[in-house]
């Protein structure tokens, strides 16, 4: 006969929101044991990720990649049939000390080309948005694996156990929505805790259930009931992942009550630092939020930090719609930057700008720009790799890559490389086989580490 006891007693609602009421940190399902195989590390440039992902593809050909002779050739046939080039409709000047040419559309980001390594040589596989940003996050293009954040707290563990490891803020409901941030056959301690919704403003989002129902004393014992019968399920039964998930998960729900509202709070930082990120202004109040949340989680102990932004698809009103999109975040962006280097943060927190591709070099219809996944180009900044860096170039129109060729493996295994980790031995043993992030591809980009 079942008793009460055959599930996780996370099912039956036996605690109140004191210690339950973590939906945002829910736990996937896992089948079956698993052997882990842990990873001697490397030595490590960066500690944690900020990874600011640009939803739908920003133009680089009008924001970071300067292509003078695309703008002399505009009007004239495109390498697709039927197209014809597009040049930018704004202004490029070189910055800084390494002479990097930057739009005017982010004066923001152009004022610290000395602290970024501009890569021009991305490529990826498929040109429709869902499997490009699956891609980005996971490494395949369909199913369920193991996104870049899991990994890394998976390979690295915590720097503060109070604190979920791995937190991406408004993440997409699209674009295969949680397996972007899903822990898929890894533990589920190690999958991301999304905060808010895409399209929603961060200032609305409320986490609930931070403010207990209960005495601590009281949760406690509640909590610690609940335990005692999970983990005699495991005495009885013996391994099961998904058991072992509602166990570390609750208790770290119920530790985050202790310092999750204090790095939530914003108003705890100056007027000065809140006006740095643009925070009040209608243009960069939501983005600023965001960056400085990231900032503060950071500093706080959270090891992977993503800030999903905007829409970048400007398949039409491109010339309309691509000036409000960088005012959205060049502000932030550069206030986030300035902020993690006072702090002393950025030498050893790895910042990453990207879409999942970009955009073509001939016009779409009137006035836009298709998919482009023949070359894109991303920054990163601090986290061990060069400052004020060029790696990679494409050819004078900006369609294919002619040196320095980095596709999205390679892409995962240097960043796994910065943060100590080998990529082809940080695996996982699941359905019989070691998995890992760059599957059986993938090479270290030396180009563009310090």
């Amino acid at each position: 006969m079942s008793t009460i006891f055959d599930e996780p007693l996370s099912r039956r609602g036996l605690l109140r929101s004191g210690a339950l009421g973590f939906g945002w940190l829910a736990f996937s399902a896992l089948a079956g044991a698993a052997e882990v195989k842990r990873v001697a590390k490397l030595a490590a440039r960066a500690r944690r990720v900020i990874f600011l992902c640009m939803k739908g593809a920003p133009s680089h050909l009008d924001m970071i990649a300067h292509k003078p002779r695309l703008n002399a050739d505009a009007g004239k046939p495109g390498r697709r049939p039927g197209t014809t080039l597009r040049g930018t409709d704004w202004k490029f000047a070189q910055h800084g000390q390494s002479g990097h040419w930057m739009s005017e559309l982010v004066p923001g980001m152009a004022s610290h080309t000395d602290k970024l390594c501009v890569i021009h040589s991305l490529v990826t596989d498929l040109q429709a948005h869902a499997p490009a940003y699956l891609k980005m996050h996971t490494g395949v293009t369909q199913g369920a694996r193991p996104s870049l954040g899991s990994w890394t707290h998976y390979g690295l563990g915590s720097l503060n156990g109070n604190l979920p490891g791995f937190v991406t803020i408004t993440p997409p409901s699209c674009f295969g929505g949680p397996l972007n941030y899903g822990n898929a056959f890894l533990p589920a301690i190690h999958q991301g805790s999304p905060i808010g919704i895409d399209g929603q403003p961060i200032a609305t989002t409320v986490i609930p259930n931070l403010t207990p129902a209960l005495p601590p004393a009281a949760q406690r014992a509640e909590l610690d009931l609940m335990q005692s019968f999970n983990r005699a399920r495991l005495v009885r039964e013996g391994a099961e992942p998904q058991v072992q998930g509602v166990i570390e998960s609750f208790e770290l729900a119920y530790k985050m009550q202790s310092e999750m509202p204090a790095v939530m709070d914003l108003t705890k930082d100056s007027a000065a630092t809140l006006k740095l990120y643009g925070i009040g202004e209608t243009e960069t109040d939501d983005c600023g939020r965001k960056c400085l949340l990231a900032r503060r989680m950071v500093e706080a102990g959270v090891r992977f930090v993503e800030v999903t932004h905007g829409d970048w698809d400007t398949h039409f009103n491109h010339k309309q719609r691509m000036p409000a999109l960088c005012q959205s975040v060049d502000k932030p962006i550069a206030g986030l930057l300035t902020d993690l280097d006072a702090r002393g943060l950025l030498k050893d927190t790895l910042v990453i700008w990207s879409g999942e591709f970009g955009r073509t070099p001939h016009a779409e219809g009137s006035d836009g720009r298709d998919h482009h996944v023949s070359s894109f180009s991303m920054w990163m900044a601090g986290g061990g790799v060069k400052p004020g860096h060029i790696y990679g170039a494409t050819d004078e129109h900006g369609y294919d890559v002619t040196e320095g060729k980095m596709d999205i493996h390679d892409w995962h295994a240097t960043i796994l490389h910065l943060l100590g980790l080998d990529h082809e031995k940080l695996t996982y043993r699941h359905g019989g086989r070691e998995y890992r992030l760059t599957d059986l591809k993938g090479s270290v980009v030396p180009g563009i580490i310090a």
